[in-house]
């Protein structure tokens, strides 16, 4: 097979192949391995290929796209770099976007190999088209660029090539593209941000990251939103939230909300701005943001109290974020009667609201329900269980009849929120006590597929684990919970039968 494929890419090199050659090299390639590939593959091979998508055949193209993407595989990188730099340039000019996702997509391979990035840093005509495709109309084409670009900032040539050189005005350039394209090179910039402090101090002393945050204050609500994602994903990194707050920009962020009653159009942008607030309290300090920046913590209640279901949903994520850890989850615990209050909502819309809420509130109960063994004191168990009573009359029953529900989704979301209570001695309690609820959880008849298994497995784990369950549930039922366990989450019992002679 080697030969056979070997002797269509000599004949495909010295001349004009048919396109029914190309597309049986396409075929013998597949079977030949990429060491033997190797060691039969020529420089004129492939820029003859290359060549071949100089033309406006759409099937010629995709054929030597597919070859080209079997044989570039074969390639070392730094050999690709130093051997096909203009043809990789060519690549990123042509019109067809799968040439462009192609050559990108070697790009990807070269910056990830520390010997051929200097290569690449030393071909300014490469980076410059690379920039270009940020602002291409594939997004797929656009992704690699950012990502390629992110990962050659990542040493400190690459941060002078990016910034210090001419390659500046290049992404400066195409940010003027449209605001989609703009947002896509503030994407890039977020990114190479957050890798170290350095990073972060090219990135501003470039302006581009000021004139991010001056985005915020924009008359277009929709980039506003867009804006407060951005920095979102910016203080996700320690060095990113200390210059957010150098710059003053989490207390402008603060004003914004204080003062979004009184504009028209704050639902556009308001979601994301309590969102950065609940992100930041999670990395940071969940009672130092709520302290220093208390409107945050009263607007996620008054969203959460509202009649709007948008607002309802991202209060709802909001408060799962920030009481998915104990600081959090005692910052909370202070409102006292005014969060019992809102838990008593959120359980009403667990069960009633529309399907894509009713999920919302599972996963931010699980959240705020979940301890781990080694934070289990007495008044953490007493907490979490009265914020369980506060969720419904009945509340072990309210997420069993949503566990039985023939919606995927919504069943799994039940589940998670059991898990997250298994492992705490009330809740451990309250299961014995349900009648039938152990036999639910045993039973495998009744989860109809690989994410309901898969979530049953994980509550059985959660279990069993537990150092109290022996004792609680006693031990038939803990025998039976580690059987489960043992026998894996995809476990069917075999059923013998019996062959009966003349049976139809």
């Amino acid at each position: 097979m080697a030969e056979a494929a070997a002797e269509l890419l000599e004949r495909a090199a010295r001349r004009d192949p048919a396109l029914e050659e190309l597309r049986a090299l396409r075929v013998a390639l597949q079977a030949v391995p990429l060491a033997a590939l190797r060691s039969r593959l020529g420089e004129h091979h492939l820029r003859a290929l290359f060549g071949l998508l100089a033309v406006n055949d759409r099937e010629q193209v995709s054929a030597c796209v597919s070859i080209l993407e079997r044989l570039l595989q074969a390639l070392d990188p730094l050999y690709m770099i130093q051997n096909l730099r203009e043809e990789l340039q060519k690549g990123l000019f042509h019109p067809d976007d799968s040439v462009k996702i192609l050559t990108m997509s070697q790009v990807g391979r070269i910056v990830e190999d520390s010997a051929a990035v200097p290569e690449i840093l030393h071909s300014p005509e490469l980076l410059q088209q690379i920039i270009k495709c940020i602002g291409g109309a594939k997004i797929a084409v656009a992704k690699e660029a950012i990502k390629s670009l992110s990962r050659i900032a990542q040493s400190q040539e690459g941060l002078e090539a990016l910034f210090g050189s001419s390659l500046l005005g290049d992404l400066r350039r195409v940010m003027a593209t449209s605001d989609v394209v703009r947002y896509r090179v503030y994407e890039l910039i977020v990114e190479i941000s957050s890798v170290s402090a350095e990073s972060l101090n090219y990135c501003a002393n470039s302006g581009l990251i000021p004139e991010l945050i001056g985005e915020l204050t924009g008359e277009d609500v929709l980039v506003r939103a867009t804006c407060i994602e951005m920095l979102t994903s910016l203080a996700h990194s320690p060095q990113g939230r200390q210059y957010l707050a150098q710059q003053g920009v989490i207390d402008r962020i603060s004003n914004i909300i204080l003062g979004a009653e009184s504009d028209p159009f704050s639902s556009f942008y308001l979601p994301g701005f309590v969102k950065f607030f609940g992100n930041l309290a999670v990395v940071d300090s969940p009672q130092q943001i709520c302290e220093r920046y208390p409107v945050f913590m009263e607007k996620v209640f008054e969203m959460a109290e509202s009649q709007d279901p948008t607002m309802i949903g991202v209060a709802v994520d909001t408060l799962g974020i920030l009481g998915s850890n104990v600081e959090g989850k005692q910052v909370l615990q202070k409102t006292r009667s005014r969060f019992q209050n809102l838990l008593s909502k959120i359980g009403h819309q667990a069960k009633n609201a529309p399907t894509e809420l009713r999920l919302r509130c599972l996963d931010a109960i699980s959240s705020l329900l979940y301890l781990p063994p080694e934070q289990q004191t007495e008044d953490l168990l007493r907490m979490t269980e009265s914020w369980f009573t506060s969720l419904s009359s009945q509340p072990l029953e309210l997420f069993r009849s949503i566990s039985t529900q023939p919606f995927p989704d919504l069943h799994c979301g039940a589940l998670r929120v059991f898990t997250a209570i298994a492992n705490q001695p009330w809740a451990q309690k309250l299961m014995l006590s349900s009648p039938g609820f152990v036999e639910y959880i045993v039973d495998r008849s009744v989860e109809p597929d690989k994410a309901s298994k898969d979530a049953k497995y994980e509550l059985v784990k959660a279990l069993v684990n537990s150092k109290t369950i022996a004792e609680i549930f006693g031990n038939q039922y803990y025998l039976r919970l580690r059987a489960y366990l043992h026998e894996g989450p995809y476990y069917v019992k075999a059923v013998s039968t019996t062959a009966v002679e003349g049976a139809e």
